[in-house]
């Protein structure tokens, strides 16, 4: 017997799953590991012909029936159309997986207006709107499907210190982890588990996008590597506030909350000029 059966401390089997950033990197592994497991998904992001060739991919595989919602969270009053449409549909989420989410390398005095905008919107606003609409649904799942029912926000370990050169991302994912551990203890014994991933360097497209490098730094983790570890979590009895993914990672993790911040945001402001 597996930890992925029906006798998992996480099985979503039967239920509704919801991922946003759904068309690569994290959240094509989050569309995997949940279809896996039973849950069918509701995919959502900007590019519709990924999104479409993920859910086929996953109805080969796995049997699941993937709903497919191309959104710009960027956009005002997208969460609110996200909402409508799913309560249009009869869906009921049991699982909110907020993966959506960017950043732009550089100076903030260099940096466009908009991008600086949309990554407030996307990474804060959009996540936090969300979380707020689909919690009462969530919290409900809890009680009709034990041990089914998740919110996973994706932060990073840029969470735990500012980062020079990524200024407006690393503090909004700050807010992610912030947000996430204070909903952990608001919803304790509910049986919804609630948990901040927090990935460091990954092998997704945030690097391009980012405008920094294609291919990123050294040593990047691969997503299946940081979709055990949120996995794992989600998995444990007593689900953790937040799970930093990578030895190292929880170390550096732990180094930053314990040091000065001025010591903390001198080394990070070194290391990013690289």
């Amino acid at each position: 017997m597996t930890r992925t059966d029906a006798a998992a401390y996480y099985n979503p089997m039967g239920t509704t799953a919801l991922i946003t950033g759904a068309s690569s990197g994290l959240g094509v592994g989050f569309a995997h590991e949940l279809a896996r497991r039973g849950a069918d998904l509701v995919l959502t992001a900007r590019r519709l012909d990924r999104l479409e060739a993920l859910a086929v991919d996953l109805a080969e595989k796995y049997g699941t029936v993937s709903t497919v919602i191309p959104l710009d969270l960027a956009a005002p009053g997208a969460v609110a159309e996200l909402v409508r449409d799913l309560a249009d549909r009869g869906i009921r989420v049991s699982t909110l997986v907020n993966n959506a989410g960017f950043g732009l390398f550089g100076s903030m005095v260099d940096a466009p207006a908009a991008p600086v905008h949309d990554q407030v919107a996307v990474n804060v606003q959009a996540l936090t709107d969300l979380t707020h609409a689909l919690l009462p649904g969530l919290l409900g799942a809890a009680l009709t499907h034990p041990q089914g029912a998740a919110l996973v926000n994706v932060a990073s370990t840029a969470a735990f210190q500012p980062v020079p050169r990524l200024a407006v991302y690393a503090a909004s994912k700050a807010y992610v982890l912030s947000l996430t551990e204070a909903l952990w203890y608001e919803t304790r014994g509910t049986g919804l588990k609630v948990t901040a991933l927090c990935p460091g360097p990954t092998e997704t497209e945030f690097y391009a996008v980012a405008q920094r490098s294609t291919a990123g730094p050294r040593g990047l983790a691969s997503v299946d590597e940081v979709m055990r570890t949120a996995f794992d979590a989600l998995d444990t009895p007593r689900t953790p506030p937040h799970a930093v993914s990578g030895g190292q990672n929880r170390l550096l993790a732990w180094l930053a909350s314990v040091s000065p911040r001025r010591t903390v945001v001198t080394v990070t402001g070194r290391l990013s000029r690289r």
